[in-house]
């Protein structure tokens, strides 16, 4: 292929800042279990993951999105240049860092892999797709499957050898997964007989691997209904002296965006011959072990939505400061005036600090879900359960955020980024027309943000019996209230305190609807709670974040570049206090009216 153009940017001194300065993840380096991991190690990561992102992967994504997928005679063809890249990426390293060192990874804290994972979604998620979900099957395998299984299945995923899929969808049951009704039928030798078809399959085939072993939830015949009565199966592609295992592609979708990413229809069994192998020894498990995907998948997701809400946002801040078009304000009547570039104008600097605000804000809800499952790795070694259990709550109740909130926003800011472009960002001659239909899909997939805001409500704010919950606000006050008397942040405390009480208030509220019979109350607002939620969550880790740069800035000189940087955390932060986070209390106002509109309106009058 001819040289292309690389259109990715991504803002390092950002992340670092984040990582370091914020969360510090440095703390955990050089110890148990990441005691070969330094500072220094982990710089250099991100120094070479963007420069590969930048050389590989972001001149192909204009190429997959314009080229697709082919399918033609029962295969697969994804885009120009995706095999090659597939190659260079496991020949570079970079979807190990955080994989153990038993299944051939290097055992590096999941937050690292994170930041990479954004920076190569965020140069094509079309692409980064196929090895993240081989990442999230072989995970599965390795937790949850026997020995055996993760030797001969986890570690070719892990190392890019095979592929991976889920699959939960079919055609007749959607989001209900209770409703799947794929046939295990028991064989004599211990495998299974696989009947049935299942739709939406991501990476469902590819040519980069002989072989993709996909996980298939389905149920015997003995099974009970529901979610309960499903199993996990791994289901090659291929059977072990490489002949098929009927596992056919019925065709490929074709989609608004991600278009490099095939989405296959999967037929398991046509042929009668199709066979796979329980995860594990025990049926009827299947949801639970899936649930490990899921979780993985939901946090992926969540950095997806960061991913192109940061390329988008870098990419219209670089036209803002480039293209000139009309005088500036001061000279609005004044026909002779020179034309300013566009960031001179008010409401393109709005825009453009409201996506600064969100970008940053998600980038670091994504971040401390991160740190907290490396602490609690840590805590775990060190045999501080007490610790380990409080961490991993905390990671329960941002799954559904990040998953959620990551992805609206990540479409929320690539489409005001095509606005500060005006009619130029409609065209194809710039990325975010693509990066705004790329990243539509990500409040569909891995669980609708709908079925995020149930999972919220319905089930991590009541673990523990609210004790997650409770320390989260619990973080939230007492932040508030150890940084009361910083004048420059006063207003925007005070607005997170009354936001955290209108959370718990509202918390309440939902917990009495489902103790007074109340129930339809429930869906009809959750959405509505996990944006509270969200938006306090962000409000707080942004004010966070820009207290210690105060506190950093205050030690430079003042021609220092760094000043202007630790000046944008300030910005953003009081932005994202007075404009967003006043939302939350009337937010809750709003649910304390109990309006029942959509509930009372008869179908017919829709």
């Amino acid at each position: 292929m001819p040289d292309l153009p690389n259109r990715y940017k991504a803002d390092l001194r950002e992340i670092r800042f984040r990582l370091f300065e914020q969360l510090h993840l440095d703390d955990l380096l050089g110890k148990a279990p990441y005691e070969n991991w330094s500072k220094d190690d982990v710089e250099m990561i991100l120094d070479e993951v963007y420069k590969w992102s930048c050389a590989v992967l972001g001149p192909l994504n204009p190429v997959g999105d314009r080229q697709g997928c082919t399918f033609k005679d029962g295969a697969v063809t994804p885009p120009d240049g995706f095999k090659a890249a597939w190659d260079s990426l496991f020949d570079a390293g970079w979807r190990s860092l955080a994989v153990s060192e038993e299944m051939g990874g290097q055992g590096g804290p999941l937050t690292l892999h994170i930041v990479a994972e954004e920076m190569m979604a965020g140069a094509n998620t079309a692409f980064s797709m196929y090895p993240a979900l081989a990442q999230g099957v072989a995970e599965v395998i390795h937790r949850c499957g026997t020995p055996e299984q993760a030797e001969r299945y986890a570690k070719p995923l892990f190392a890019g050898k095979a592929g991976g899929t889920m699959c939960l969808t079919e055609p007749h049951a959607g989001s209900d997964v209770g409703a799947n009704t794929t046939r295990a039928i028991r064989q004599a030798d211990g495998r299974y007989k696989i009947e049935g078809t299942k739709i939406f399959i991501s990476g469902g085939d590819q040519n980069f691997t002989d072989n993709i072993f996909h996980l298939v939830l389905a149920r015997t015949d003995d099974a009970p209904p529901g979610t309960k009565g499903l199993s996990l199966f791994i289901v090659p592609k291929l059977a072990d002296d490489g002949s098929s295992n009927d596992v056919a592609v019925g065709s490929i979708e074709h989609k608004m965006g991600i278009n490099g990413s095939a989405t296959c229809v999967l037929n398991f069994g046509e042929n009668n011959s199709c066979f796979g192998e329980l995860v594990g020894t025990e049926e009827q498990k299947g949801m639970s072990m899936m649930f490990q995907l899921m979780n993985f998948a939901r946090i992926g997701v969540g950095v997806q939505g960061v991913s192109l809400a940061s390329a988008a946002y870098l990419s219209a801040l670089d036209y803002a400061k480039e293209r000139k078009q009309g005088p500036n304000i001061a000279n609005w009547k004044d026909p002779t005036a020179p034309k300013v570039p566009i960031i001179q104008h008010p409401d393109v600097r709005r825009m453009l600090l409201d996506m600064k605000a969100r970008v940053e804000g998600i980038r670091a809800l994504v971040l401390k879900l991160a740190i907290h499952t490396d602490r609690q790795v840590a805590a775990e070694l060190a045999g501080d359960d007490k610790a380990a259990q409080a961490h991993q709550g905390q990671v329960d109740l941002l799954v559904p955020l990040v998953k959620a909130y990551g992805s609206d926003q990540g479409f929320q800011v690539a489409a005001t980024a095509i606005q500060v472009f005006g009619g130029a960002g409609y065209l194809k001659d710039h990325p975010v027309e693509q990066y705004c239909r790329d990243a539509k899909i990500f409040s569909i997939y891995e669980g609708t943000n709908h079925i995020q805001a149930l999972d919220l409500v319905g089930r991590k704010l009541s673990q523990k019996g609210g004790a997650n919950f409770q320390a989260f606000l619990g973080e939230v006050n007492a932040f508030v209230k150890a940084n009361q008397d910083n004048e420059t942040y006063r207003t925007g405390l005070t607005k997170l305190g009354a936001a955290a009480e209108a959370l718990m208030s509202t918390a309440m509220r939902l917990w009495n609807w489902f103790r007074g019979g109340e129930k339809e109350m429930v869906p009809l607002i959750a959405n509505r709670f996990l944006e509270m939620m969200a938006e306090t969550t962000v409000a707080w880790l942004l004010l966070d974040g820009a207290i210690i740069a105060d506190s950093a800035a205050a030690k430079l000189p003042e021609d220092h570049p760094d000043r202007a940087f630790y000046a944008g955390k300030r910005h953003a932060a009081v932005y994202y206090a007075h404009n967003v986070l006043p939302g939350v209390t009337e937010k809750a106002a709003i649910l304390a009216a109990e309006d029942k509109s959509a509930l009372d309106i008869p179908e017919a009058a829709f």
